[in-house]
């Protein structure tokens, strides 16, 4: 029997209806040229957030806030990740702008990250204006604050969509799945090579002399032009990325925005409640995916320690120093700020050797033996603090070379989890949520939920 023509389109527009958000660029085979284009945005994300992880938590103990509160500060990241990251991978699902579904929130987010470190970088400045005199400088410290947290929440509003722009240009080529997200976890490694660098060199004032302010002091006028520098890559590097892209708005497909669960045998609409949808989806998740979930968790658990204060750690316990006290403390930090450029270093080698890595182990297997490997490396640093304190030259004079060689080296030798960490879990659930038919950028979200949650208890 001949069905009508017209039933015929009734049914297939239908079907279409009833069908998941398309991919931009679904039916063609993206270019690794393109897909390294697209990478390249966290080269700038992550060249701010190096020079936040180095020089804030030493820079809040110079404005007067005490060692015990600077980790309170820090809180913000937990908070924002626990709500910014899966809120935005939910709206860039379902996003209809004409420039594409991640495009708005990555340009957002980088507009945001200039206005966070030009608040930062002009803090002392702002609080002098106001009347900040003293070494407890509160108008300062409020400014600082204001634009940490903006910059917090600013970073997880640009890597989510990041990496779901990559899972949707890769489709379900796993293979290029991994390589996008070892592009990332490149530029990742390059854009902490220049941060450090740029936050360990001590001479900026002198190129950059109109940092130099009555309010502002040689190491605030050289955490300002680094923040300076830092606008100038976000810009760059965000141009390159966005017009790399390419991507299709859900309007111009011809599909809308219904996003059907097959496995589930429910619909899941863009007006449905967020945070329902969100738990919904717990209910559906694999025993593999709980697994990936527990050690992201886990793995964060020991990280988060060393990534909030390695510098401080340098000028503290290797170099003796205190904030505000003599030279010590900031020699070490720009020490620690060196050591964390060599760690960028080996997270870029590792990264490119990613992949060739995972064909022959198994993503699984490097991931494991990674996190046994970043084990020891913690271990080895609580055997140097202690030698270190043993030794007798602390309050005295400069730490022999071997103890700043041996932190050196342990910081570099943590490139590789690091970078590991970066990359392998998102490619692998990314690779398990395709038969859940959820949005990559709902999915990295989730993933963020198991990296936050720990963060915000060890803070707490």
């Amino acid at each position: 029997m001949v069905m009508p023509e017209s039933s015929e389109r009734h049914r297939t527009a239908s079907r279409r209806a009833n069908q998941p958000p398309t991919r931009p660029q679904l039916g063609a085979r993206v270019p690794l040229k393109r897909l390294l284009r697209v990478a390249s945005v966290a080269c700038g994300i992550q060249f701010g957030w190096a020079l936040q992880l180095s020089l804030l938590t030493p820079y809040i103990q110079e404005l007067g806030i005490p060692h015990a509160w600077s980790s309170l500060i820090w809180l913000c990241g937990p908070l924002s990740g626990l709500f910014v990251q899966p809120l935005v991978g939910h709206m860039s699902d379902r996003c209809t702008s004409r420039y594409g579904r991640r495009r708005p929130f990555i340009v957002a987010g980088a507009l945001s990250i200039v206005l966070a470190v030009l608040i930062i970088g002009h803090s002392a400045d702002l609080g002098w204006l106001l009347g900040d005199r003293g070494d407890v400088r509160p108008r300062a410290i409020g400014f600082f604050v204001f634009g940490f947290w903006i910059l917090d929440v600013a970073n997880n509003l640009t890597q989510g969509p990041c990496r779901a722009l990559l899972a949707d240009l890769t489709g379900k080529d796993h293979r290029r799945n991994r390589v996008a997200n070892a592009y990332f976890s490149l530029f990742m490694a390059i854009g902490n090579v220049f941060g450090y660098a740029t936050g360990s060199f001590s001479g900026w004032c002198k190129i950059l002399p109109f940092t130099l302010t009555s309010a502002c002091s040689v190491n605030c006028a050289n955490l300002k032009s680094a923040f300076l520098i830092d606008v100038v890559f976000i810009a760059i590097t965000t141009y390159l990325s966005v017009s790399a892209a390419q991507e299709i708005s859900l309007d111009s497909s011809g599909r809308s925005s219904l996003v059907v669960e097959d496995g589930m045998g429910q619909s899941s609409h863009a007006s449905e409640a967020f945070l329902w949808e969100l738990f919904h989806t717990f209910r559906h998740f694999s025993g593999y995916i709980w697994v990936i979930l527990l050690v992201t968790s886990l793995t964060w658990v020991a990280w988060f320690p060393f990534i909030l204060f390695d510098t401080d750690w340098m000028g503290r316990e290797i170099y003796g120093g205190k904030p505000n006290e003599g030279q010590n403390y900031s020699s070490g930090v720009r020490m620690g700020a060196f050591g964390l450029m060599f760690n960028s270093v080996v997270l870029g080698i590792t990264s490119l050797l990613m992949e060739k890595l995972c064909r022959k182990w198994g993503a699984g297997f490097v991931w494991g033996i990674s996190n046994i490997f970043m084990a020891l490396c913690f271990l080895s640093i609580l055997v140097v603090t202690y030698v270190a304190n043993n030794m007798g030259y602390i309050g005295h004079e400069l730490p022999p070379n071997s103890i700043v060689s041996a932190a050196l080296i342990i910081f570099a030798l943590l490139g590789v989890p690091l970078a590991i960490t970066y990359s392998i879990p998102y490619a692998m659930i990314s690779s398990r949520v395709e038969s859940l038919q959820l949005g990559q950028g709902l999915s990295a979200g989730v993933l963020n939920l198991a990296i936050v949650i720990p963060q915000g208890v060890l803070l707490y």
